[in-house]
């Protein structure tokens, strides 16, 4: 019987260890889609490079270098559209006027 509880005492400290839910839990910071395209760009370009290199030491034949190298180059060129055409946004959304209300007593 002492057993049986000691048993029952370790199986319930565990479940509570690894099921315990913390009263407040830490979120991480909230990614803009525009952080998101910078962050992938790095790693398309770092792609290019790793390809360049490998291709240079003999480890890609001309067909499969030039195959992979322009499909990185055209995820390349799509991120940076999306990423020229937000920052044109935001440029956009910044520097417009406030409007005014009418009839307002500084009219």
């Amino acid at each position: 019987m002492i057993i049986f509880a000691a048993c029952a005492m370790f199986t319930l400290a565990a479940l509570v260890y690894i099921f315990w839910v913390p009263v407040q839990l830490e979120a991480s910071e909230e990614k803009t889609r525009l952080a998101y395209l910078r962050e992938r760009k790095d790693v398309v370009y770092e792609n290019l490079r790793d390809l360049n290199f490998e291709y240079k030491a003999g480890k890609f034949p001309e067909a499969d270098y030039q195959e992979m190298k322009t499909a990185l180059e055209t995820e390349a060129a799509g991120i940076l559209a999306e990423i020229a055409s937000l920052e044109e946004q935001e440029d956009t959304f910044y520097s417009a006027p406030v409007p005014r209300h009418r009839g307002s007593a500084n009219s």
